[in-house]
């Protein structure tokens, strides 16, 4: 057991390959979740190790042919790190960081290591002051929602309604002012009435 754990750190000094580093955010007090997965599915977990370290080098968790390890966990991690042993066999082998602080910040590395298969991931945590931070843009957006609901109302209801009534209002004044405009020749008729004219004695029509 304690060959194979050193073999293990061994080969970790030994790697030299660079690998991208995941940025995640953490707020002081509060908990995050540091990802770490395998790409591999049909290895024995039993023939896994996995191996959290921060910054310094100092040991955050262990997960030892599949089973979780503390033994060598540094005192500041100590019920401060936990794992997803129900993840384990999808290859998750992420871990969360609770109580988190200022001195938290920086380079977490996560090694998977089997006899034919090796992976490094490096995660980045920044640690803000406050949790509360990102939620004082919620009342700016629950106040900005009626406005936008009144623009939508306005556009939709409110101005096809003004044209409405507008289109109503010119074609009734159209139809008061000229009455004897509409219908055919035949319906013309009654919108006359006859008079007789004094110099001729004739009926003459005229428009009432």
């Amino acid at each position: 057991m304690i060959i194979g754990y050193c073999f293990i750190c061994a080969f970790l000094v030994l790697i030299n390959k660079v690998c991208p580093q995941v940025p995640v955010e953490g707020f002081i007090g509060g908990s995050v979740v540091l990802p770490c997965s395998s790409t591999k599915r049909d290895l024995k977990l039993q023939d896994i190790n996995v191996l959290w370290r921060d910054k310094g080098s100092e040991t955050v968790y262990d997960i030892i042919s599949g089973k979780d390890s503390v033994e060598r966990q540094n005192p500041r991690y100590k019920n401060r790190a936990e794992t997803f042993p129900e993840e384990y066999e999808r290859g998750n082998f992420s871990i969360k960081l609770i109580n988190l602080n200022h001195t938290d910040t920086g380079e977490f590395s996560c090694f998977i290591t089997h006899s034919s298969y090796s992976k490094q991931e490096i995660v980045w945590l920044f640690i803000n002051d406050s949790a509360a931070v990102p939620n004082k843009e919620s009342p700016k957006e629950e106040n900005q929602e009626p406005g936008t609901i009144s623009i939508l109302i306005c556009v939709c209801i409110i101005i096809p309604l003004i044209f409405v009534f507008i289109a109503v209002f010119i074609i009734w004044r159209i139809r008061t002012q000229t009455p004897c405009l509409e219908g055919t020749v035949a319906n013309l008729m009654p919108c006359c009435t006859p008079y007789v004219s004094a110099a001729s004695e004739q009926p003459v029509f005229s428009r009432t």
